[in-house]
């Protein structure tokens, strides 16, 4: 008998982040991972340089200080709160506990990649609905719902295409599912939505004992690199997230920046103010330049580009890549004729279009 994982494990192609250098360019741009144009709050830095000296300390399990935090920020409740070492922790630790071989988790075409990656890791389905027009068709979604759904993944607003669903949207499709069907809503980009027919799936979860909402401090609170999220629960499943994470998830000098990044609200809202005048200015002048831009709530837009020979998305990514800047190519979500272009500082998104421009002028 020879050692292997279980059904699914290899079916799985390992998670390959955005790129961060381009060889031969000492001076690169970053525009690939969706992080904040200004960075994190100097006082959550702060924090975590004050934090060093209690590194020899394990940190309160259940992330105290932190849900306590989160829960006067936003008007929960703390024991509803579980943080987790990243919202992708949290999206597995789902999966982990309420998935059993062979059922179903279902989630659109375009939807973010962990989804897969925790259905497969379970020995179960992933399901996939067709969008329409970039954009998830709950309608698709319905169809594709039976017996062995136990549960769905819904970003709202998704990545990589920044297109999102109303509450009356995101209502019908919890209406189409079985109680003992799981819904999970993605809301990670939260914080850049400024529309009024949004919703960040919070009152749902105080209505229903079967939706899940998902936060991270890695976009709008620019912690990428610390790994902190947050989900708000019913009672019973923040229960059973607390006895299946692991211990000390989320360390000191996280949980201490995190606090500070929420008490600095004025640092979000500059955030979000920046990435609304740049993400309608990008979008735009990369219009004019004559390409496809999405209409995006995120911090990041979607271009399409011709599958004319010389002016493909590959023909863009080598050009950009050329001049120093990385952009995400979006192929393994099956957008081969797209790339995904983050909101910058402002030297760097007139970089861009002016380079994105002069690519599809060349003849």
């Amino acid at each position: 008998m020879t050692l292997s994982p279980k059904p699914g494990v290899l079916d799985i192609a390992p998670y390959v982040g955005g790129r961060a250098a381009v060889s031969g360019v000492s001076d690169s741009i970053k525009l690939s991972s969706n992080e904040s144009a200004l960075g994190p709050s100097p006082k959550a830095r702060q924090a975590f340089e004050e934090a060093v000296g209690l590194m020899a300390i394990y940190p309160e399990g259940s992330a105290q200080m932190l849900r306590e935090t989160i829960g006067e920020t936003h008007g929960l409740e703390p024991a509803r709160i579980v943080c987790g070492n990243g919202s992708n922790e949290i999206l597995s630790l789902l999966a982990n506990a309420y998935l059993r071989p062979g059922d179903e988790v279902l989630f659109t075409e375009y939807a973010f990649i962990v989804y897969r990656l925790a259905t497969l890791s379970n020995s179960c389905v992933p399901v996939a609905a067709p969008e329409a027009n970039y954009r998830a068709d709950v309608d698709a979604m319905l169809a594709r719902v039976t017996p062995r759904t136990r549960l769905v993944y819904l970003a709202n607003p998704n990545n990589p295409t920044g297109t999102y669903l109303t509450p009356d949207e995101v209502g019908r499709l919890h209406a189409g599912l079985s109680e003992d069907t799981l819904l999970v809503i993605d809301a990670a980009y939260a914080e850049y939505v400024r529309q009024n027919d949004y919703e960040n799936g919070v009152a749902m979860v105080a209505r229903f004992p079967n939706v899940v909402m998902t936060r991270t401090f890695s976009k709008v609170y620019a912690l990428a690199g610390l790994r902190v999220g947050w989900a708000y629960c019913p009672a019973p499943i923040a229960d059973v997230l607390h006895r299946v994470r692991d211990p000390f998830n989320v360390s000191v000098p996280a949980q201490c920046a995190a606090v500070a990044a929420l008490e600095d609200q004025d640092h979000v809202r500059r955030s979000v103010e920046h990435n609304d005048r740049w993400r309608s200015w990008i979008t735009d002048a990369v219009r004019a330049a004559g390409l496809t831009v999405g209409d995006s709530v995120g911090n990041f837009v979607l271009i399409r580009f011709p599958r004319t020979p010389g002016k493909t998305a590959a023909d863009a990514d080598r050009f950009l890549c050329e001049r120093g800047l990385i952009l995400r190519g979006v192929a393994n979500y099956g957008l081969s004729d797209c790339l995904r272009l983050t909101i910058g500082p402002e030297a760097a998104n007139r970089r861009v279009a002016a380079v994105l421009a002069e690519f599809m002028a060349r003849r």
